[in-house]
């Protein structure tokens, strides 16, 4: 009965994922980002039961991408695409506009090309998953940013707008430039060779876990203090973090 437990983690992710996908088409950022964290969540313990009932198993291995692919590549992609559409004044990518759709024409309709771009995050996950199954390497590390960590950061957008009311990052967050660059570095993050801790524990010491309780520890301050604006944060801190222990391990 045990080896069905991550298995079923497992797919609460894609559960938790596909209402994401539903709320994100429908314009509920909120309620996207709240079944994201949720998957998220589930995406983390799968793992880690797995590990501690000693029941890893290559269906696991395939099973737990998939789930992946829906709700930390699928609905970051949608957010960003839906974000975009944001900044040429429409809720949708399917429009009649002067901007961005004067040659393109489906049926009765123009479209917007602009938004579009968004869902090359979705391709990017798709391809870092893919890449993650047969990469033997990242064991107790990973090879450039992790794709629940990318889909936080995406997600993390729609809820500052939300939430923060600060009419600076309001204003940098919708402009479509922005965005645009926001979305290449994303793909690029993704599918980088960047070598970035990962936050499994082999024991609760603290010498060789050093790394991963001073992150968490910042990672509470920084999101008691700025809420969900900590989250782009967080991730810069991450990948920052990780660089210095790179360099700190090859000085060693």
């Amino acid at each position: 009965m045990k080896q069905y437990i991550p298995n079923a983690l497992t797919l609460l992710n894609l559960f938790c994922g596909s209402i994401a996908v539903i709320l994100a088409v429908n314009n509920n950022f909120v309620g996207a980002a709240l079944f994201v964290f949720l998957g998220v969540f589930f995406d983390f313990f799968d793992g880690f039961a797995a590990r501690k009932l000693n029941v890893q198993s290559e269906l696991g291995v395939q099973l737990d991408s998939l789930a992946d692919m829906v709700t930390s590549g699928v609905v970051p992609g949608i957010i960003m695409y839906k974000l975009l559409a944001l900044t040429l004044g429409s809720n949708e990518a399917f429009t009649a506009s002067s901007e961005w759709s004067t040659t393109m024409y489906w049926t009765s309709f123009k479209v917007l090309p602009l938004p579009f771009l968004g869902l090359g995050i979705t391709l990017a996950s798709a391809y870092r998953l893919a890449k993650f199954n047969i990469d033997e390497d990242q064991q107790t590390y990973f090879k450039g940013l992790p794709t629940p960590a990318n889909t936080l950061l995406i997600v993390s957008l729609p809820l500052i707008l939300e939430f923060q009311n600060s009419d600076l990052i309001n204003s940098i967050i919708v402009n479509k430039w922005f965005l645009i660059v926001l979305t290449a570095l994303s793909c690029y993050l993704l599918n980088s060779n960047i070598k970035l801790f990962a936050l499994k524990f082999k024991d609760w010491g603290f010498k060789a876990n050093a790394t991963r309780y001073i992150f968490i520890m910042l990672c509470i301050i920084l999101l008691i203090v700025l809420q969900f604006a900590a989250i782009p944060i967080i991730i810069l801190l991450y990948i920052g973090m990780s660089v210095l222990d790179n360099v700190a391990s090859k000085l060693k």
